[in-house]
């Protein structure tokens, strides 16, 4: 059974953009185009809620080119586990009381028990640092956490 992972919002963004001139946002939009039309066949990828009403924001022709991308995937739902786990990480000050949308993705990826957490969000998410106090506060709620990377991180070696 292939891996599963969880793709957050950042990830799709980068990957229906238009081209940028910023020559780190270029890579980064290089980096995942090529692991979403190649790399990402070898899991199982899953997004919330959360991903598809983020998708929709902004630019009307930018969201219509974020959904299209969205198309098909399985959706996972929010619950109240998922709530409770998002409560403790901004409770626990892991994450800011202004991004609960960032401790929306790690707790539906963790209360659904996927294995990645896929995101460019290198502020509160995938930060070393949060990482592991994140990964520390989860395991102590009694949950394993998804090992959060990016998609440059995550693929490189062919099983």
């Amino acid at each position: 059974m292939a891996a599963s992972v969880y793709v957050e919002t950042s990830v799709i963004s980068y990957y229906a953009a238009r081209p940028s001139r910023d020559i780190i946002t270029a890579a980064r939009q290089t980096i995942t185009q090529e692991w979403w039309n190649g790399t990402r066949a070898r899991y199982e990828i899953y997004i919330s809620v959360l991903v598809v009403e983020e998708a929709k924001a902004g630019d009307a022709a930018a969201a219509q080119r974020r959904s299209d991308a969205l198309g098909g995937l399985p959706i996972l739902e929010m619950n109240d586990a998922a709530e409770s786990v998002a409560g403790h990480l901004i409770d626990g000050g892991l994450i800011p009381e202004s991004s609960v949308e960032d401790a929306l993705h790690i707790a539906l990826a963790t209360v659904h028990g996927m294995d990645f957490l896929l995101t460019w969000n290198f502020r509160h998410i995938n930060n070393a640092e949060a990482k592991a106090r994140i990964g520390a506060a989860i395991e102590k709620l009694g949950y394993e956490c998804p090992i959060i990377c990016s998609p440059e991180e995550l693929g490189g070696i062919e099983s």
